[in-house]
């Protein structure tokens, strides 16, 4: 993510659980992602507790779940659709990746920089809310369909 071209300063602090430690000089957090790693149930129950010490205004529009390993579904301990109940519980796109081929992984990184930019305000016309509408809209499917 850091890579790609951005207007303005970005930061990523990386965390393997939440909370985080108290800082009064931590920037303004515009977005989370909590990565979950389909072959570990580790990851799985490592997200699902530190969803607990988010606050409920996050979950509109600037959070969002990305799930790795996708690509190798036959050595998945994570079914797919545990982590897509799981973003439909919190309202909150999904996005799949391999981060194991570097175009994908690519590809995710300006996305999630989009992401980005939009939740925190730098696009003019776009809101994280709107931005949870239409990944909404196209990506996650609703809960009868599971």
């Amino acid at each position: 993510m850091l890579k790609e071209d951005c207007a303005s300063e970005l930061k990523v602090h990386l965390a393997k659980s939440l909370p985080l430690p108290s800082d009064v000089n931590r920037p303004r957090i515009d977005l989370i992602v909590f990565v979950v790693n389909l072959h570990s149930q580790h990851s799985l129950r490592n997200v699902e507790e530190s969803l607990h010490h988010v606050d409920s205004t996050f979950f509109l529009g600037k959070v969002s779940f990305l799930a790795t390993g996708a690509g190798q579904e036959s050595h998945c301990s994570v079914h797919r659709n545990t982590v897509v109940k799981l973003a439909h519980t919190y309202r909150s796109p999904l996005l799949f990746c391999d981060l194991e081929v570097e175009g994908f992984r690519t590809t995710m990184a300006q996305r999630l920089v989009r992401m980005l930019q939009i939740c925190a305000g730098h696009v003019p016309g776009v809101s994280a809310l709107n931005l949870l509408s239409l990944l909404r809209s196209t990506e996650n499917p609703s809960l009868e369909d599971l």
